[in-house]
């Protein structure tokens, strides 16, 4: 089914780029094609956001707010036919993307319809003695937004409503792989009153339309949720222009079980943790340190649970886990996991690809793996599947050194009976998130953001709202006389 893979202005149209084909990852299926973005068409996206800025950023808070209610509103209305659209798309069981996804997406739209009206600063005073000080927040214009594939639905929420709200305008290119919820979320803004050109998704490949956008000069702000490696080529690129930059990157999060620890609610959280959106999420549990004691029993449960894990049509609710987003992407994985069989590590269960899934589907079982080194492929870099490496440790001192011995920083979880430890854990763990006796939650009420090669910046929450404004101090004498004390510094003429 070919069909216009770009909205602009208001508006679907199609790409001026090469052809693109869209493809549900778990049959192999074409869900639709169409043309590509090009440099052309992000001339045409960033153009329409410039249209629209003016108007946009004059709107009061409080109109902007409403607006956004509305959107919200019409999301929880359509909810079914995103989630059917981001589970077929992104390759994942309809359960996640209804009870996830799409709930996830919705309360971020009304979080930010109030945070609209919510303008943070230090109080209006007369700090200098002679003068009013008093803080604006000021949007930036044009946002150029680079969203991945793993959360399509909901990266392109993160990256346009703190971004809207604040009064800015946005150009959003999902991956390529995954653009149907994104255009169906610009749809929905505009049906809700968002003026035409505040928001604009473009589809097409990093090289045709990521880097375009990136390099425009009419963008003010440069926000990208993706790879390490490609961050570092967004920053070096929007730094030539000093552009403001916002990155959330890859992660390795650690799974910490101290010896105290609830073992079976600790299993039950590394299983989960692990295996959500089959492994393809940057805070995933994906390496589990246990200490000594605990360590056996734990491997057993888990291997236990991960034995009972439903693969299957992503459309069946009974499904548990789907598929990884290609088969490309599903032999990189399995990569990884056959470089640590032969450099020694031992795969207590799963590394392979199912039997009974489809074969044109990009499907790979859960996969458990102990007796790996600590500077080994697969406890150092981003996996992205259903992979959790379980190593033990000693000692508390040690278990908050392995930890912290990789690149990344994004997120963490601690488990333990003793409240010490833990605080400890969240205090000494360097991440953006550390959960105690749980992993994965997420709230839109608090941030969402890194340490380290996991970037900077913040996603949801009000933090996320500051990222997308400007503070500009306003300093107004209030004393009406010409001759002022602090000119003697600089003259003393009568």
């Amino acid at each position: 089914m070919t069909v216009e893979l770009q909205f602009i202005g208001g508006a679907s149209c199609s790409g001026s780029g090469a052809p693109l084909s869209i493809i549900e990852p778990a049959t192999g299926a074409e869900i639709a094609s169409g043309a590509g973005a090009n440099a052309a068409d992000v001339e045409a996206a960033v153009s329409a956001a410039r249209d629209a800025f003016g108007d946009w950023a004059a709107r009061t808070p409080g109109a902007r707010s409403d607006i956004m209610h509305e959107w919200a509103r019409l999301l929880r209305e359509r909810a079914g036919e995103l989630a059917a659209v981001e589970s077929a798309n992104a390759g994942k069981p309809i359960r996640l993307a209804s009870e996830f996804d799409v709930p996830g997406t919705i309360d971020n739209t009304a979080f930010f319809a109030g945070a609209a009206r919510h303008l943070e600063g230090k109080a209006s005073a007369e700090y200098s003695g002679d003068h009013t000080s008093s803080i604006r927040r000021e949007p930036l214009g044009v946002i150029g937004s680079i969203a991945p594939w793993n959360y399509p639905l909901q990266m392109a929420a993160w990256k346009i409503l703190p971004a809207v709200a604040a009064g800015n305008t946005v150009v959003l290119k999902p991956s390529e792989l995954t653009p149907m919820s994104s255009l169906l979320f610009a749809r929905a803004a505009v049906d809700a009153g968002v003026p035409p050109g505040v928001v604009n998704i473009l589809t097409g490949t990093g090289g045709e339309a990521g880097q375009p956008l990136v390099e425009h000069p009419g963008v003010a702000m440069v926000s990208f949720t993706g790879s390490t490696g490609v961050g570092r080529r967004v920053a070096a690129t929007a730094a030539g222009a000093v552009k403001r930059v916002h990155l959330e990157l890859g992660g390795k999060a650690p799974f910490v079980v101290f010896d105290d620890a609830d073992l079976e609610a600790a299993a039950r959280g590394a299983v989960a943790g692990a295996l959500i959106n089959a492994g393809q999420d940057c805070t995933a549990a994906t390496r589990a340190y246990v200490q000594r004691p605990l360590f056996e029993e734990f491997v057993g449960r888990v291997a236990d649970l991960m034995d009972q894990v439903r693969l299957g049509p992503v459309s069946d609710p009974e499904t548990d886990m789907g598929s990884l987003i290609s088969r490309a992407h599903r032999d990189k994985v399995m990569g990884m996991v056959e470089r640590a069989r032969e450099s020694g590590a031992k795969i207590v269960r799963g590394g392979r690809i199912p039997d009974h899934t489809p074969e044109a589907g990009a499907y790979f079982e859960p996969t458990l793996i102990t007796g790996a080194a600590q500077h080994s492929e697969i406890v150092q870099q981003e996996i992205f599947g259903p992979v959790l490496v379980v190593l033990p440790f000693d000692t508390d001192d040690e278990a908050i050194e392995l930890a912290n011995d990789t690149p990344y920083g994004l997120a963490a979880s601690a488990w333990s009976r003793g409240v010490y430890r833990t605080q400890r854990a969240s205090r000494e763990i360097r991440a953006g998130c550390v959960w105690i006796n749980d992993h994965i939650p997420i709230v839109s009420e608090m941030p969402h953001g890194g340490y380290k090669s996991s970037g900077f910046g913040k996603d949801m929450s009000a933090y996320a709202f500051d990222e997308y404004t400007n503070i500009k101090h306003v300093m107004s004498d209030i004393t009406a006389v010409a001759r002022k004390p602090w000119h003697e510094v600089i003259f003393r003429a009568e």
